[in-house]
């Protein structure tokens, strides 16, 4: 006999598959709909010190920590 799949695994794969796709729509909306924004954006960053763009990442780590922790309680 099949044994049955883990609910908690399963809506943790759930949850990470739809923030991924998420993502993705959030970067086709950006690069379909907004071309050479992206683009400008895109060399502006480029040219960015190094601690400036590791600062800016890890700050936007830490509010989507915070987004979800809140958001799923």
């Amino acid at each position: 006999q099949r044994a049955e799949a883990d609910p908690d695994r399963t809506g943790a794969m759930s949850d990470f598959l739809t923030a991924f796709g998420l993502v993705l729509v959030f970067e086709g909306v950006l690069y379909g709909g907004f071309p050479s924004a992206a683009k400008r954006f895109a060399a502006e960053v480029a040219g960015q010190n190094e601690s400036l763009l590791r600062s800016i990442g890890i700050a936007a780590m830490l509010i989507g920590v915070c987004i979800v922790w809140l958001a799923r309680g």
